[in-house]
């Protein structure tokens, strides 16, 4: 999970920019200060940062002059309403690497992160995109694909393959695989979990050379290369 530091003052903004980040998997930390975003960014490591330029305590601009000169490679998307092109050279001739004017729609500051992000980790995949062995999913699209082969999923079957790729070589039990894809509580006397993951299975490792959910007797099951 990469770690995101925002400073935005508007307490709304950054409420909004935290709960859409949390939903594609991202670890926020607000903060409506300057000075203060600044001893926390110099402090802990980050995987990336968001700055507002106005803030109180100190102004975007200056943080992020302070944290370039401490870090080279730190990634940082500057967020501001000021929109001449003198405000953007102020802003990239600090440190910053991308800007944002506000207001902005969140898929574009998404898209941007991922670019930054990708840019600093030759390993970054977006979180939209599920891998595991030769399968992937888009949640975005809600898409999947085996070997680049695309596999048609009903609803439940998606939701069961989704918690199985958010969770590779876990094993499951059937009450946490109940309890996260039914949102119900286990039933000893029903085999609805295993009728679903024997639908599952047909459909992504039918005409496939390797299995890859496998059952653990009494345990669960678990997603693996084996």
């Amino acid at each position: 999970m990469f770690k995101i530091g925002l400073a935005e003052d508007d307490v709304k903004i950054a409420t909004l920019i935290k709960s859409g980040l949390e939903e594609h998997q991202y670890h926020v930390t607000p903060i409506h200060d300057g000075s203060l975003a600044l001893a926390e960014f110099k402090d802990h490591e980050y995987d990336l940062v968001i700055l507002d330029i106005m803030m109180p305590g100190l102004n975007g601009i200056e943080v992020c002059r302070q944290l370039r000169a401490k870090n080279k490679d730190l990634p940082i998307l500057m967020l501001t309403a000021l929109g001449s092109i003198e405000d953007k050279v102020t802003g990239l001739s600090s440190g910053a690497d991308d800007y944002l004017l506000k207001p902005f729609h969140f898929r574009e500051l998404l898209a941007r992160l991922e670019a930054l992000l990708r840019r600093n980790n030759k390993n970054f995949a977006p979180h939209n995109i599920l891998n595991f062995a030769d399968i992937t999913m888009d949640t975005y699209s809600k898409s999947v694909e085996r070997a680049g082969i695309p596999i048609e999923l009903t609803a439940k079957e998606y939701i069961l393959l989704e918690l199985f790729l958010k969770n590779p070589n876990r094993l499951l039990s059937r009450q946490y695989i109940a309890e996260n894809a039914w949102d119900i509580s286990f039933d000893t006397g029903t085999n609805v979990i295993d009728v679903y993951i024997n639908f599952l299975r047909k459909k992504i490792e039918k005409g496939f050379d390797k299995r890859l959910i496998h059952t653990k007797i009494g345990m669960g099951y678990i997603l693996k290369e084996a």
